[in-house]
């Protein structure tokens, strides 16, 4: 990814955001993550340049948090939960559906770009077990017959919007 200077001063504007705070390497990064979908290690020069800690650090930081991501994510991005309730209630094979129909395997992206696969560890949503979130929304006792409407409802959505 190349930067061009309004993406830039738009990093520079974050980061001067929170020049008070003591510790505001996460708030940055998670405005910019919110802004620009990713923080890939471009990014984090400009942020190490600006706030003084060290790329190494800011991609520690990156990489150890889940909600941090180094690759631009699709439009929706599915999140399967796999912790002990879902896994156990079916979790993982609603992911393996999941990753045939779209033919992605988690952490990765569709060539359209709309759909981002990932696996969680959990969600918060363990009596609906197994869940599935998409942008947020939460999908409860997902079946593998489910799946494929769930991903013609999103794709109609698009489709919509595309017309309009």
């Amino acid at each position: 990814m190349r930067l061009n200077k309004e993406a830039e001063d738009q990093i520079v504007a974050i980061c001067d955001r929170y020049a008070g705070e003591r510790t505001p390497l996460i708030m940055i990064l998670s405005d910019i993550q919110n802004e620009f979908g990713y923080i890939p290690l471009e990014v984090q020069e400009i942020v190490s340049k600006k706030t003084g800690v060290s790329v190494a650090e800011i991609y520690g930081v990156v990489t150890f948090y889940s909600f941090f991501s180094l690759e631009p994510k699709g439009k929706y991005v599915i999140g399967c939960c796999l912790g002990t309730a879902c896994y156990v209630k079916g979790g993982q094979q609603v992911s393996d559906q999941f990753s045939e129909l779209l033919g992605i395997k988690p952490g990765e992206t569709t060539e359209d770009h709309m759909f981002t696969l990932d696996s969680l560890r959990c969600i918060g949503a363990c009596g609906i077990a197994p869940a599935v979130s998409i942008n947020g929304k939460v999908y409860g006792r997902v079946e593998n017959k489910d799946i494929p409407g769930i991903i013609a409802e999103y794709r109609t959505k698009e489709e919509a919007t595309a017309n309009d």
